[in-house]
């Protein structure tokens, strides 16, 4: 696997679910400049953590669009199954109408440029935040029933909002609104000497 941080996100042009169910031709990564990006892979559909983290990362849609941030779900499914498993109840297995697009990747392109095909064919749990600019920040890679934790994806879009604006870093452990430091040496001392006892 390769490290992409730092690197223009690979772009890709696919066939997507859009929330409105209909499908998109075309839909490319490209499309997003601009605004913040936080694509994520999920091995297959109708299976069993991927669930649990599609819905967890649509209970928080509003939060990343309110922080112009673009979800997005990709998987090597089609769109026609991608549409099913949405028209499918959550009850019965299914999603529902989730309100960000679902990506298909079928012949599997976007999933080896971004270094998660496995040879088996499907995805690892790869996660990538892109800044307006198209480059990754942030990824972070999980084996297959390893679900992701959706409050730390929007902290780190929050983390990295913060140092675009102000200029400071993000320490361990950092939350929005709470103090960050100077990227220096008497700003490291200070920050902990505040922090120390907390």
């Amino acid at each position: 696997m390769s490290l992409l941080v730092t690197y223009p996100a690979p772009d890709f042009s696919a066939t997507a679910v859009m929330p409105d169910n209909s499908f998109r031709e075309n839909f490319k990564l490209s499309d997003f400049r601009g605004k913040y990006v936080l694509l994520f892979f999920y091995p297959l559909n109708f299976t069993f953590v991927c669930p649990t983290e599609i819905l967890a990362f649509n209970k928080a849609v509003r939060q990343f669009e309110e922080n112009n941030c673009q979800l997005i779900g990709i998987s090597i499914d089609s769109h026609f199954s991608h549409l099913a498993w949405k028209n499918t109840a959550v009850t019965n297995g299914g999603i529902g109408n989730i309100q960000y697009p679902l990506v298909s990747d079928l012949n599997k392109s976007i999933s080896r440029d971004y270094h998660v095909l496995l040879d088996s064919g499907i995805a690892l749990r790869g996660l990538f935040l892109i800044d307006r600019e198209g480059i990754v920040r942030h990824q972070v890679v999980n084996d297959l029933p390893l679900g992701r934790n959706v409050n730390e994806a929007l902290r780190l879009l929050y983390a990295l909002q913060f140092t675009e604006k102000h200029g400071e870093v993000c320490p361990a452990n950092w939350q929005q609104g709470e103090d960050a430091l100077k990227p220096t040496a008497e700003g490291v001392s200070q920050y902990l000497s505040a922090n120390l006892e907390k």
